[in-house]
C-alpha cells in the first residue's frame, strides 16, 4: 500500500491548530499583564497573536489538503506523523521569538539572540523536547509572556504533544493507538486503559493534578504565581527552563528546593504505575522492580556525591574555619544534582562544573540512565538498563553452562526475544548517535577551540534530553557560542533522543517511502 500522505497532512494541520491557540492563549496573558499598569511596549502580544495566526493559517491548510483521507491511518502514517509533529511544531513555537525580535523597540541598537531564526528554533526544540538547553544568557531581556510560552513549550511536550493530540481528538479512531505507541517513551509503552484516548486523557488528568499540586507548593514556599506556573512546567515535564539566570540557585530556600526534589522525582516514575497506585493500592509501587531501582540509583549517586563534596568542597562553598563545608549543604546541593540530572531535568543550584572528577562521572553516568520507562524523563530508561543487565548476565551464564535454558525476567514479567534485541539495539544507536553527534561538534565547532569534554557532555545532554553538561555547556553556560549549523545538530540529537531514535531513522531508509 502506498503511504497516504494526506491523511498525515491532515492530522498535522489539526495538531498546529492546536498549538496556534495556545499561542493565542499565551497572548490574552501578555495583554492582560498590562492593563491598568503604565504603557509599555506590547510587542509580545503582537507577537504571540501574529504567529498564532500564522500557525492557524497553516494548520487549516494542512487540513484542507487532507480534507478526504483516503484510509485510517497505519503504522508509516502514524510515524510520518509524529515526527513532523516535532519538525514542524518547534517551527511554530520558535514563531513568537522570532517575530518580536523584529518588533521590539530598540531592535536597531541592541542585538538579540532571538534574531536569528535558528537560534529561535533551537530554543522551541529544546522546549518542546523538554531538553532545556538554551541559548539566552540573559533571561530578563525577553517579556514574560514570552518566558511563560517557553516554559509552556516544556508542558505540552512532557508527556509529549501528540499524546495530547491523541487525547482531544477521537476521530483518530484505531490509529491513535498507533502514534500513542510510537510517541509514549520507554521499551512498553503499555495503555492503562483498553480504548487508547482514555489511555491519554487518564494521563494527562493526573499530569494536570500533578501541575496543580505543584504550582500551590511552591506559591507556599515563596514564589510568585508567575514562578511557580513557569518552574512547575519545567519541573513535571523534566524540562529545566527556569526564570533566572542563576536556575533555581536563584531561590535560596530550602523550601522551594525540597519541593522541586519531590516534583521531580515523581516526574521521573512511570505514570501508568501512578494508575495502577490509584486502583490496586501501593502494593504494586513497592513490587516495581523498575521504580526500586530507579529510587536505588538516586539513594546511591547521592552518597557517592555526598561523600565526595564533603571530602573535598569544591570553589565557592562556604566553610567553617577548618575548611569544611555545612553537610546539609551538601546533601541538598547533591541530592538536587543527582535527581536533575537523572530524571534529565537540568536545573542547578549549584555549578557543578567544579565538582571533583568522581562526582562529576556519576553524574554523566546518570545522563545516560534517565528516568522509568512511562515517565516524561529522558534518557535509555531505567526499565532499558535492567533489561540490558540481565541480559548480559543470562549471556554470562550461558557462556560456562550452555545446557541451562532460564527464561529472562525483570520482576514477574517474561522478558520477549523480540524486546531483547529492540533493547540491545537501542543502547547500541544511543552509543552510535552520541559518538556521531561528538565527533561533528569537535569538527563543526574547530575554530572555537572546542574541547572534547564539551563536545561530548553536549551531544550526551542534547540525546538524553538534560540541557546542562560539563565544560562550556555546563551548569551556569548556555550554547548561545555555537555556530548556527552545530544548533542545528543538537536539535536533531534532541528530536532523535525525544522520539528514541527509530521514529526519525526509519524516514531516511528509501523502502519506508516506496510502494508495498
Amino acid at each position: 500500500m502506498t503511504l497516504d500522505l494526506r491523511i498525515v497532512s491532515r492530522q498535522l494541520g489539526s495538531l498546529l491548530i492546536v498549538l496556534s491557540a495556545m499561542l493565542a492563549i499565551v497572548s490574552i496573558f501578555a495583554i492582560a499583564t498590562s492593563l491598568g499598569g503604565p504603557a509599555r511596549d506590547h510587542s509580545d502580544f503582537y507577537a504571540l497573536f501574529i504567529s498564532a495566526g500564522l500557525g492557524a493559517l497553516s494548520g487549516c491548510m494542512l487540513f484542507v489538503v487532507g480534507r478526504k483521507p483516503g484510509k485510517m491511518i497505519g503504522q508509516r502514517e502514524a510515524i510520518l506523523l509524529v515526527a513532523l509533529s516535532w519538525l514542524c511544531g518547534a517551527a511554530v513555537a520558535s514563531m513568537p521569538y522570532f517575530v518580536w525580535a523584529r518588533l521590539r523597540p530598540n531592535r536597531h541598537v541592541v542585538a538579540h539572540p532571538f534574531d536569528s531564526w535558528i537560534d529561535c528554533y533551537f530554543e522551541s526544540m529544546s522546549g518542546l523536547t523538554t531538553t532545556g538547553s538554551t541559548i539566552l544568557s540573559q533571561i530578563g531581556t525577553v517579556p514574560d509572556s514570552l518566558i511563560l510560552w517557553r516554559a509552556l513549550t516544556h508542558w505540552l511536550g512532557g508527556l509529549g504533544i501528540v499524546v495530547l493530540f491523541v487525547a482531544v481528538l477521537p476521530m483518530l479512531g484505531v490509529g491513535g493507538r498507533r502514534i500513542f505507541r510510537i510517541e509514549a517513551p520507554g521499551p512498553t509503552p503499555e495503555g492503562v486503559r483498553p480504548r487508547i484516548q482514555d489511555t491519554a486523557r487518564i494521563l494527562w488528568m493526573m499530569y494536570c493534578g500533578l501541575t496543580v499540586a505543584e504550582v500551590i507548593a511552591l506559591k507556599i514556599c515563596g514564589m510568585t504565581w508567575f514562578e511557580s506556573i513557569c518552574h512547575t512546567f519545567a519541573t513535571l515535564a523534566t524540562g529545566g527552563f527556569s526564570t533566572h539566570d542563576s536556575s533555581v540557585a536563584g531561590f535560596d530556600s530550602t523550601a522551594i528546593h525540597v519541593v522541586i526534589i519531590v516534583f521531580m522525582i515523581l516526574a521521573g516514575v512511570n505514570f501508568g504505575l501512578y494508575y495502577q497506585i490509584l486502583q490496586r493500592g501501593w502494593s504494586k509501587a513497592r513490587k516495581d522492580p523498575e521504580l526500586r531501582a530507579y529510587l536505588g540509583l538516586i539513594i546511591c549517586a547521592t552518597a557517592i556525591i555526598t561523600a565526595c563534596l564533603y571530602a573535598s568542597p569544591p570553589p565557592g562553598y562556604k566553610t567553617d574555619a577548618s575548611g569544611q563545608a555545612p553537610f546539609g549543604t551538601v546533601l541538598r546541593d547533591s541530592l538536587f544534582q543527582v535527581v536533575s540530572i537523572q530524571t534529565t531535568t537540568g536545573f542547578g543550584t549549584a555549578d557543578f562544573n567544579l565538582w571533583s572528577f568522581p562526582a562529576k562521572a556519576v553524574l554523566l553516568t546518570l545522563m545516560f540512565v534517565g528516568g522509568c520507562a512511562g515517565s516524561t524523563g529522558g534518557g535509555i530508561k531505567v526499565g532499558r538498563i535492567l533489561i540490558l543487565i540481565k541480559v548480559i548476565l543470562a549471556e554470562l551464564e550461558h557462556a560456562f553452562r550452555p545446557q541451562v535454558v532460564r527464561t529472562t525476567r525483570v520482576g514477574k514479567s517474561l522478558i520477549s526475544p523480540e524486546l531483547k534485541i529492540n533493547t540491545l539495539v537501542f543502547v547500541v544507536g544511543i552509543g552510535g548517535l552520541f559518538a556521531l553527534g561528538t565527533a561533528t561538534l569537535m569538527v563543526l565547532e574547530s575554530g572555537n577551540g572546542i574541547d572534547i569534554t564539551t563536545a561530548a557532555t553536549a551531544s550526551a545532554a542534547s540525546l538524553n534530553n538534560i540541557g546542562p553538561g560539563l565544560g562550556h555547556v555546563g551548569a551556569t553556560c548556555n550554547y548561545a557560542w555555537f555556530t548556527p549549523e552545530s544548533k542545528i545538530v543538537l536539535s536533531m540529537l534532541m528530536v532523535l533522543g525525544r522520539l528514541e531514535i527509530f521514529t526519525i531513522a526509519v524516514l531516511f531508509m528509501p523502502r519506508f517511502w516506496r510502494r508495498d
